[in-house]
């Protein structure tokens, strides 16, 4: 199987073969050593702010965006949600789940984030402000710099979901003042999913520390707390987080977040100039290096991801609903190379060749 899905993406030999050892018991110094050595990498390659801290949440990235609004917004709270696809919208059922105050700034599909739409909240008594930084469902990749300048200027709590972005374009935590990032271990990390990562600064931390709501597996006092040893309040997913150790062990021999950053980009470039002759349109206006979200011009987009399944093995990334038909998205996260990205193209030229392009 050749995987250009957005997560679980592929992994490399080495990540799959920790999969398949045995999982260590983790109440353990070599353990905490593990987890301590994780939070501190993730704090590196984030540029956290000076003493923040990072929880390794076991659960989808799911997990972590409701914990960062249970546990640092409250009904007193006037939130304002991004909401371009399926995750930001996701981000406001949460909120109205929890009763947080909250408006939208709805965008359709494949329409980036600009001043303009920020301009209409402008000094509106806002506090909070969160944000899937790339909108995975899309493919859009919303503009941090405007964000960030919109925040500093109304004193907003900014939580950025960047839980496909994080490692494949550049993050600045410190620079665009972003209070929690969340990412995920299926996508950049390119381990198996399971392991949903917040690195929270000072201000989230203080948010935390004063928040009442009730909450006991998502409670991040109990998980902050652990974390000082370098445990967690429960048993987490022990395997995994030993893959995420080796994970960002590798990309810290290798030169650190930028230079995974450029080689996603890289990916990303080639296989964007390679699609230029083929029957597709590319459907956002801003992309993440991440994912490119297609528009066959004269086929179903699901029937090509089930031709390329069943007949090639190769996966991409097919869209529900009403774009089911309409789009398909082709990751550049995880183990792959300009090699695969030929592979894939010489299939849809193959699929061209019979006639299915």
């Amino acid at each position: 199987m050749l995987n250009f899905t957005v997560g679980p993406v592929q992994s490399s030999e080495e990540i799959c073969n920790i999969g398949s050892e045995q999982v260590p018991y983790f109440r353990t110094a070599e353990f905490s050593k593990i987890m301590l050595e994780n939070e501190q990498l993730m704090l590196k390659f984030s540029n956290a702010p000076k003493d923040s801290r990072a929880v390794f949440l076991t659960g989808s990235g799911t997990a972590s965006m409701e914990a960062a609004v249970i546990n640092t917004l409250t009904s007193s709270d006037k939130v304002l949600i991004v909401n371009g696809g399926s995750f930001g919208h996701r981000f406001v059922e949460i909120c109205k789940t929890y009763n947080i105050p909250y408006d939208e700034i709805k965008l359709s599909f494949g329409e980036a984030l600009k001043e303009k739409h920020l301009n209409l909240y402008d000094g509106k008594g806002y506090t909070a402000f969160l944000v899937n930084i790339h909108e995975t469902s899309t493919g859009v990749y919303y503009d941090i710099d405007l964000i960030s300048s919109f925040c500093r200027k109304n004193n907003l709590f900014l939580i950025v979901d960047a839980i496909s972005s994080f490692l494949a374009d550049p993050f600045d935590m410190s620079a665009c003042g972003a209070d929690i990032m969340l990412t995920g271990s299926q996508k950049a990390l390119a381990c198996p999913p399971g392991i949903s990562i917040m690195v929270l600064s000072p201000k989230a931390l203080a948010r935390i520390v004063k928040s009442k709501t009730p909450c006991y597996y998502l409670d991040l006092k109990s998980a902050l707390k652990n974390g000082e040893r370098g445990q967690t309040p429960f048993t987490p997913a022990v395997g995994i987080l030993r893959q995420i150790h080796a994970r960002l062990k590798n990309i810290e021999r290798e030169g650190g977040a930028q230079e995974e950053i450029k080689r996603v980009a890289a990916l990303a470039k080639d296989f964007r100039n390679k699609i230029k002759d083929l029957p597709f349109e590319i459907v956002s206006e801003s992309m993440s290096n991440a994912v490119t979200p297609l528009h066959p011009k004269n086929v179903s987009a699901y029937d090509i991801f089930l031709k390329l399944k069943d007949e090639y093995d190769i996966w991409i990334c097919p869209n529900g609903g009403e774009l089911k038909d309409k789009i398909f998205r082709v990751g550049h996260i995880g183990a792959l190379t300009a090699k695969d990205n030929d592979v894939l193209i010489a299939a849809f030229r193959d699929l061209q060749k019979k006639g299915v392009l």
